[in-house]
């Protein structure tokens, strides 16, 4: 992605912000948040003069906070928080989840209530623009006083400990790319160390990611479901915005707006109003009504929609928090000691969202067996073979594909937020699991974004099969070039993985949506 670069004046960060700047755009601080900073450094050196009792600068962490630690040990004791959390294991988050995550932890000490020095903070930064990404074990955090062991692993490289890949290169060790970079491995001291690690950062920027991916999904899902009404002659009158007036959830309103503006075809037949004779007994030639996967998408669709709604809410109000501990507020001269840094509102918003993306993925399979199923897709040949059925056996080897991908996200399903596993010697005796919330919740978008490809395929052949133009809306045409720009034609049976990989692919990016898929905010 390019762009002139995110600008946070230290406050108003958006999802769409961390996710711009987890695709490569710079970030820059504006003055008033350097201003801020500067002053909550002030305030804490102030409180180091005057010897105060502040958790995690003058004491010890976790349940060996009842030892003091005096000035001459001062930055022994941050370099020693580093040290001992840098325990992560199993393979490292992804280029994007770690930048992500780094932004995320800039913009909560960017509000300036930390206490961190400036030099600290701007190693940071720099070390995000010039792509020079810390190796970040994904395993090995509870979420509870925030994200300990994947900060740690970034404060670590910034000074000069661990492995670093930059400009996507493999991993190097940190002190030779800062060198590289004239970057001066950093000494953390003061409340620097603390600070870095304290916080729900990884959580908040994986979800943030996660958030941005599961809205695309959401239009991805309407477009190919307006396009399988078309390809299956649906019934559209369950569409109607007058339910979404009887029903007036945000979400479902949204939907029949949505699904209005992306299905301009020419109307479907309204079920006819004539009278029934009371004689009347026999079969009519198909049902008034369709099945759910087409009737029920306002309500379907737009469940999600609103669950999407409360966690970007959730996940917004996060990216502009101040989340460790203890905090320096400049309304109140003195370091707070409390809970900040606690994870559990990330860690439910995650788990709800991993809830309404197996919903989509549900919905996506029950359309992909339809338009299989010679008995249920209207006329059109079974798996949709573009000849010879029988010998060509088209989308069948795919549609397995799409039942497996389902399952394993079912197999995934149980909640992360409610594992909580006490630690910490019982300092940490409930705890929230919201990065493994996280990180769940985003390998199952990498699963949907696979099912929707194949959603995809499957509904533009289904569109070309049909062969009736007047069918289609003008998103669906769009919608059909865009695919047979990934993916062309099925006359023949081939090996389609590639065909739903590189459609997935593109489907997650922002920058390569079909434009009916902007779906304006006006409009939301």
């Amino acid at each position: 992605m390019t762009g002139d670069g995110i600008h946070w004046p230290g406050h108003g960060t958006t999802t769409e912000d961390v996710e711009r700047i987890a695709l490569g755009e710079a970030l820059s601080l504006g003055e008033n948040a350097w201003h801020r900073i500067g002053k909550s450094h002030e305030r804490l050196s102030r409180y180091l003069e005057e010897q105060r009792l502040i958790y995690g600068v003058t004491t010890g962490y976790g349940p060996l906070a009842d030892t003091l630690v005096g000035g001459d040990y001062s930055e022994a004791l941050q370099r020693n928080l580093v040290a001992h959390l840098s325990a992560g294991v199993g393979e490292p988050l992804s280029q994007e989840q770690t930048r992500a995550t780094m932004a995320a932890r800039i913009s909560a000490l960017g509000l300036g209530a930390s206490g961190i020095s400036p030099s600290a903070l701007n190693q940071l930064l720099r070390c995000l623009n010039a792509g020079a990404l810390p190796v970040v074990p994904a395993m090995g955090t509870v979420g509870a006083s925030g994200d300990l062991t994947p900060l740690a692993h970034i404060a670590g490289a910034l000074m000069g400990k661990g492995w670093i890949r930059h400009a996507n290169g493999g991993a190097e060790p940190a002190a030779e790319v800062l060198e590289r970079l004239g970057l001066e491995p950093l000494e953390p001291a003061g409340k620097d160390a603390i600070a870095l690690v304290n916080g729900t950062s990884a959580m908040t920027g994986i979800a943030a990611l996660n958030d941005r991916l599961a809205e695309r999904a959401l239009r991805w899902s309407t477009l190919i479901t307006v396009a399988h009404a078309q390809a299956l002659r649906g019934r559209r009158e369950a569409w109607h915005s007058a339910f979404g007036e009887l029903r007036p959830h945000p979400g479902q309103k949204k939907l029949h707006r949505w699904l209005a503006i992306l299905d301009d075809a020419p109307p479907d037949a309204m079920t006819d109003e004539g009278q029934v004779s009371t004689d009347a007994l026999h079969q009519l030639s198909a049902p008034i009504q369709d099945p759910y996967s087409l009737r029920c998408a306002p309500q379907l669709l737009g469940a999600v929609a609103d669950q999407i709604d409360w966690h970007t809410q959730t996940v917004t109000t996060e990216l502009n928090s101040v989340t460790d501990n203890p905090v320096l507020p400049d309304t109140f001269d003195q370091a707070l000691h409390g809970g900040n840094f606690y994870g559990q509102h990330v860690a439910l918003a995650s788990d709800a969202l991993a809830n309404a993306v197996i919903t989509l993925a549900v919905h996506a399979e029950r359309r992909i067996a339809r338009l299989a199923n010679p008995r249920l897709n209207q006329d059109l040949p079974a798996f949709l073979t573009g000849s010879e059925t029988g010998l060509n056996s088209g989308f069948m080897g795919a549609q397995v594909t799409a039942s497996a991908l389902l399952a394993e996200m079912r197999t995934q399903a149980a909640p992360a937020s409610i594992q909580s596993i006490p630690t910490n010697g019982d300092n940490q005796d409930v705890v929230t699991m919201g990065t493994i919330g996280a990180r769940r919740t985003h390998h199952l978008l990498a699963l949907l974004y696979r099912l929707l490809a194949i959603d995809a395929l499957m509904a533009v052949q289904a569109l070309e099969l049909r062969a009736e133009p007047d069918l289609r809306s003008e998103a669906t045409a769009q919608m059909m070039v865009w695919v047979r720009a990934h993916s062309p034609l099925l006359t023949s049976d081939r090996a389609l993985s590639e065909d739903i990989e590189k459609t997935a692919d593109a489907m997650r990016c922002p920058w390569t949506m079909p434009s009916h898929l902007a779906l304006s905010h006006q409009v939301d």
